[in-house]
């Protein structure tokens, strides 16, 4: 009696309370024969991914007496769906080492979660299931392997499984056209598209992208004119084209052109105006867009981020957990990249215990998000620790290291790790050598700070003002101010007053009154308010031994009541 009524509320929606409430049931009544049936139900009952539920699945399932191989293949499958790509792999390895044999279902889908983090050694492992347990002929399992083969990038593999399927469906060729969209062979993605029998507007929008990918926007809408019916995402790729094209003006225009646009629409054009730094458009479309979802606030809390606006990021993070939207790893680097930017270790600190709490898997990206912050706040053991602990060291991680070790005084650490980068043939980036050059500034190494600055051109790098500000800081105060001065006016672009204050502040460290007088007129020039680089002449003119002057210029600063400026930095980094 109890089991059919539990049956009966099986075949209804639930919430996961409800669905506890009911799990705790039929283990008191030893009703175990209905926990696969349950199982099924959390997955049709849920539309929103929630670390909390997908642990909830995974422990009943862990803990079920007769494991259904139907109720785990529909559970990977869930966790593909939801981008839960590790979990559903692992939950196809459980299903092994308990001795049941998966089903097509199952191996079709841990086929696409492999295919989808590029796991290469995963998804020929279970390759070699598919002639184990009999699946070849299976169109569904076939079509997986071609997706897989074409994503990680070994077309020959996936053409030849394509060439022998029998019953080629829709999906298939939709996977290989894909595949050497990926591979970038645009000549055999558009014989693949000519010689297929039917195609959806799937295959139309593939197309349609791989020209939009190459910057190809002519044959793009070309096709895109052409195409018998057009989805959301024959627009977006289309709007995409334009904005990787960086312009993003046509871009908007075939968005405003849109009958039916998605977030999708929305958060491309977002990212747009964030790689074009037009931030205020951005907050406008964001603002229109009634229902976000996650991928959206991403959008919005990245381009705040990258265009240095990095309290409105973390406001928006805040918002985000607030409607109780789930951050992902792309929303936490975002927020990590905020953090650094205002020196806020408590919160990046607190960013990270979530991710620990809330089981989200670190990454290296996320490594070296955390490995900027505690970096640049002065953490540098912490930073060296999960610094070492990378998989993969990139131009990223080094380039963080470098300059928090830099700006922290640690500059023999600086040193050997660009060193190491060097001979790891890691070409730098132009914050790499502001990280380099600050660090041989700390401890006076002008010659090796000026070969540096000289090699920019080897790796096809222009020296920013902040470069010139660091050489300049270093020749001044070497006494070398005449090389400084030189390398001022050979300057392409006009110096800031931190370039010319350099200079000044080298002149009185060594009394040239000449230069002192032309670097003070300059920088008076560049920030009127300023009193320090009156102050720094009036110290030249003291040592000089011309009173006068010196007299003059103090009473100069009480008559227009400049106060002296605070401690300050020349230079501004942008990582």
């Amino acid at each position: 009696m109890l089991a059919s009524k539990i049956t009966i509320l099986l075949a209804k929606p639930l919430s996961i309370n409800q669905t506890k409430q009911i799990h705790a049931a039929i283990l008191v009544n030893g009703l175990l024969n209905l926990e696969s049936s349950l199982v099924q139900q959390i997955i049709n009952s849920t539309s929103n991914y929630s670390w909390n539920t997908s642990r909830y699945i995974q422990l009943i399932l862990i803990h079920v007496h007769n494991l259904d191989v139907f109720s785990v293949a529909s559970t990977i499958r869930f966790f593909s769906r939801h981008c839960q790509f590790r979990e559903a792999i692992d939950l196809y390895g459980t299903l092994q080492r308990c001795g049941v044999s998966p089903n097509t279902f199952a191996v079709s889908s841990a086929l696409k979660a492999c295919a989808r983090i590029l796991y290469r050694s995963g998804g020929i492992s279970i390759h070699a299931q598919v002639y184990k347990y009999g699946f070849c002929n299976a169109v569904y399992v076939q079509t997986a392997l071609v997706d897989f083969y074409s994503k990680v990038g070994n077309m020959d593999f996936a053409h030849n499984i394509f060439s022998e399927m029998v019953g080629k469906n829709i999906v298939s060729w939709n996977s290989i056209l894909g595949g050497y969209l990926k591979s970038g062979d645009l000549a055999k993605a558009q014989r693949v598209f000519d010689e297929m029998p039917e195609k959806d507007v799937i295959s139309w929008n593939i197309i349609i992208s791989g020209y939009a990918r190459v910057g190809n926007m002519e044959q793009a809408y070309a096709l895109f004119r052409e195409m018998p019916e057009r989805s959301p995402a024959s627009w977006n790729a289309m709007i995409s084209g334009y904005v990787d094209c960086r312009n993003v003006e046509l871009a908007r225009s075939f968005f405003e052109a849109m009958d039916q646009k998605n977030n999708v629409s929305y958060i491309i054009l977002i990212s747009g105006y964030s790689m074009c730094g037009d931030v205020e458009s951005a907050e406008e479309l964001f603002g229109r867009l009634i229902k976000k979802d996650q991928l959206v606030y991403n959008a919005m809390i990245a381009c705040y981020a990258q265009n240095s606006q990095a309290k409105e990021a973390l406001q928006l993070f805040n918002e985000m957990l607030q409607l109780d939207l789930q951050p992902d790893k792309m929303t936490l680097a975002s927020a990590l990249s905020a953090c650094s930017q205002l020196g806020d270790l408590k919160f990046g600190s607190w960013i990270e215990s979530f991710m620990n709490e809330t089981g989200i898997q670190m990454d290296d990206y996320l490594v070296t998000s955390l490995i900027d912050l505690y970096a640049k706040c002065g953490s540098v053991d912490k930073a060296y620790k999960l610094f070492h602990g990378l998989k993969k060291k990139d131009l990223v991680a080094y380039t963080a290291m470098i300059l928090g070790c830099g700006i922290n005084g640690r500059a023999d650490d600086a040193i050997k790790l660009f060193d190491e980068m060097m001979n790891a043939e890691i070409n730098p980036n132009v914050v790499t050598i502001t990280g380099i050059l600050t660090a041989y500034s700390h401890i006076g190494m002008v010659e090796e700070a000026y070969r540096c600055f000289i090699s920019l051109q080897k790796y096809g790098l222009s020296p920013t003002v902040d470069h010139y500000a660091i050489v300049v800081d270093l020749l001044s105060r070497a006494g070398r101010l005449d090389e400084a001065h030189g390398l001022i006016n050979s300057m392409p672009v006009r110096p800031h007053a931190g370039v010319w204050g350099a200079l000044l502040l080298g002149c009185s460290l060594h009394n040239n009154l000449e230069l002192g007088e032309t670097a003070a007129r300059h920088c008076m020039e560049l920030e009127p308010e300023s009193s320090g680089y009156l102050s720094l002449l009036g110290n030249i003119y003291a040592s000089s031994g011309r009173w006068d002057d010196a007299e003059r210029l103090r009473k100069g600063v009480e008559e227009k009541g400049y106060g002296k400026l605070p401690g300050c930095s020349w230079m501004e980094v942008k990582a």
